[in-house]
């Protein structure tokens, strides 16, 4: 591993990508840091607990913090999500609000933008999924964001055929703070293997049960064993809240969870670089988005109250 060298001035800072459900956060970090370290489904809400991912360039380390996407809380995971977001923003050097650009300045976004002035940070303006948008849109949709005066810039990109990343990777490479890196060099997030596969399988499931069961659902990864051959095995319980959701994420004579088993044993695998046996278990916890623990291994703080 190679780390910069001792008499070469360094830079390192926190940026929050924050914004409202589906604006493409996620798609935007695994875009500038060039390859997939979170997980993107096209419903709203797939992202659940921040997650760190690391971009380097030259001599700069921007950490990007993924967060759950900000809307009105329903449920006590919505509020810990919520809440998580604005946490993880007022702690950040840069606060980066994502924008879908096919949406603009909806009534989801209005409360956000209204709130930004209270962070106190540098704060850019992100119009993502601008190759959806003509430009005479995106242009007067440029104009309205800086009519309100919340923004120190605005950039325009498309996270999925990363029209635009680059300018924005170098925008914040030299934006953020002098300091001392961080993050090994190596090292693209701060999410624990156990945790990245946990939320593989999370995905692969978003992709393939409909309705609400996606937001009833949580997986954890409860045994990670190496075994002598060099492979892994692994153990995952997905958790639901009533019996009839079982019944639809196992399938007819066990057909959907095979599935999701296979396409996420081919994925953690690739993670992991070695080969994965991966076993799922279904499980019934009626009140799992009350649980404390639940919380905890999502990186969730529990709300009080």
């Amino acid at each position: 591993m190679t780390e910069p060298q001792a008499d070469r001035t360094t830079r390192c800072g926190f940026v929050a990508l924050i914004g409202a459900p589906n604006s493409g956060k996620s798609t935007l970090t695994n875009a500038l840091v060039g390859t997939k370290v979170a997980i993107v489904t096209h419903k709203a809400q797939t992202t659940r607990g921040p997650l760190r991912a690391i971009v380097l360039a030259g001599d700069a380390q921007v950490i990007l913090v993924d967060t759950p996407g900000i809307f009105q809380p329903k449920r006590k995971l919505d509020r810990a999500m919520s809440q998580a977001a604005w946490d993880r923003a007022t702690d950040a050097d840069i606060v980066a609000l994502v924008i879908d650009a096919k949406r603009g300045l909806d009534n989801k976004l209005a409360p956000i933008v209204e709130r930004l002035p209270q962070l106190k940070r540098p704060t850019l303006a992100i119009l993502n999924k601008v190759d959806l948008v003509q430009k005479p849109d995106l242009l007067r949709l440029t104009s309205e964001l800086l009519a309100l005066k919340a923004f120190d810039e605005v950039f325009m990109v498309s996270a999925l055929t990363s029209d635009g990343v680059e300018d924005l990777k170098t925008y914040l490479v030299n934006a953020v703070p002098e300091g001392p890196w961080l993050f090994p060099e190596d090292q693209l997030s701060d999410a624990s293997l156990r945790q990245t596969a946990a939320e593989i399988t999370r995905e692969k499931l978003f992709l393939r049960v409909h309705e609400e069961l996606p937001y009833a659902l949580t997986v954890e990864t409860t045994q990670w064993k190496e075994l002598r051959d060099g492979s892994i095995r692994i153990e995952q319980t997905i958790y639901v809240e009533r019996e009839s959701q079982r019944r639809i994420v196992l399938g007819a004579k066990g057909a959907m969870i095979k599935e999701i088993g296979s396409v996420a044993r081919i994925d953690i695998a690739e993670v992991a670089g070695v080969p994965v046996h991966l076993f799922l278990f279904v499980k019934v916890r009626e009140h799992w988005g009350e649980d404390p623990e639940r919380f905890r291994e999502m990186g969730l703080d529990y709300p009080k109250g």
